[in-house]
């Protein structure tokens, strides 16, 4: 090999090294972002080229080629995981490429408390999902999405409980998860028949009465076995938050006169459950409505504490009421 033809192969050499090494300095190469948060949304379809152009505009990285090729050379352009991706601090094209090809997006935790209504359940997902809460409350009156979920509503089947969410997920999905996560969570209680003839869907109704009524504990059998009894006898339940929910929910008291507001919810003019649960119950009010002590109690009051009283007789109620309320006038 000539002289010349060695020095042109060195030059080479050299200038392939230094490629090498710059872009190695440029795939490493960190641009803090310090204590302010990007956030960089992926959607169900976008382009890598897109999430390129969306990363190098918010200033993550600042290599549109050092994303782009290692990117293509490691198949992540082909493998784009839909969520939203978090960073903070220092992020290089590197670790931007591991966190996109380990779908490492943002999950957010969710927790739904026993005993709200559909609204709450959505307005509280809404919110931290950045979701549309009309959207997830209306899935109760879509007959085609209550037909795949083999349900006549959504209500009452939203199971309470503490879940980890991917964000991007849709309102849709989020409603199946927690309907999965009711009968996950309620599969092995029922028995083979139900000994005061109620169908699964009526025990959910009673069980969200319960729930609404009382969260203590020892009170919840008293509860529903006030309810069962009163069905025995066809009383009507008068139950007070029935009423509220067909009134859409209340900010305030009760109101005699909302006893005479007739809609399907209102137990004090009409006998038997309602139509629909109203609201989530936990599954000790479930396993209550299941499983109801024996008495033969027909009404219960609550006293300024919360704490229930039960009795047999209307007559014996009117009097627990009425000590009740002197006991709160002279304290």
């Amino acid at each position: 090999m000539s002289r010349c033809k060695r020095n042109i192969l060195l030059v080479l050499t050299a200038l392939l090294v230094i490629a090498v090494v710059y872009a190695f300095y440029l795939y490493n190469r960190t641009v803090d972002l310090g204590d302010h948060v990007v956030s960089i949304i992926i959607r169900p379809g976008d382009t890598f080229a897109s999430v390129v152009e969306k990363l190098i505009s918010e200033g993550v990285v600042n290599s549109r080629v050092m994303l782009t090729y290692p990117a293509r050379i490691m198949g992540i352009d082909k493998k784009l995981t839909p969520g939203r991706y978090d960073f903070i601090g220092r992020n290089s094209c590197r670790s931007v490429l591991r966190e996109l090809s380990c779908a490492d997006f943002l999950k957010v935790k969710v927790t739904l408390p026993e005993g709200a209504p559909i609204w709450k359940v959505a307005s509280i997902i809404a919110d931290r999902l950045d979701l549309d809460s009309a959207a997830i409350a209306n899935t109760n009156q879509d007959s085609a999405f209550l037909q795949s979920l083999d349900l006549p509503c959504v209500e009452g089947y939203l199971f309470p409980e503490t879940y980890v969410f991917p964000w991007g997920i849709s309102e849709t999905e989020v409603v199946v998860e927690l309907v999965g996560q009711f009968r996950a969570k309620t599969d092995s209680i029922w028995p083979g028949s139900i000994q005061h003839g109620l169908s699964h869907h009526e025990i959910v109704i009673l069980a969200s009465i319960i729930e609404a009524e009382t969260r203590l504990a020892h009170e919840r059998g008293l509860v529903a076995s006030v309810y069962v009894n009163r069905l025995r006898r066809n009383m009507k339940l008068d139950a007070d938050p029935t009423v509220i929910y067909g009134l859409g929910g209340l900010d305030r008291p009760l109101y005699r006169k909302d006893l005479k507001k007739d809609t399907p919810y209102n137990t004090y003019l009409r006998k038997g459950l309602p139509p629909t649960p109203i609201n989530s119950p936990g599954l000790p009010a479930i396993e209550a409505a299941l499983h109801p002590q024996e008495t033969d109690y027909l009404y219960f009051v609550a006293d300024e504490i919360g704490r229930h009283h039960f009795s047999r007789t209307n007559a014996e109620h009117n009097r627990t009421k009425r000590r009740i309320k002197a006991l709160k006038n002279n304290r």
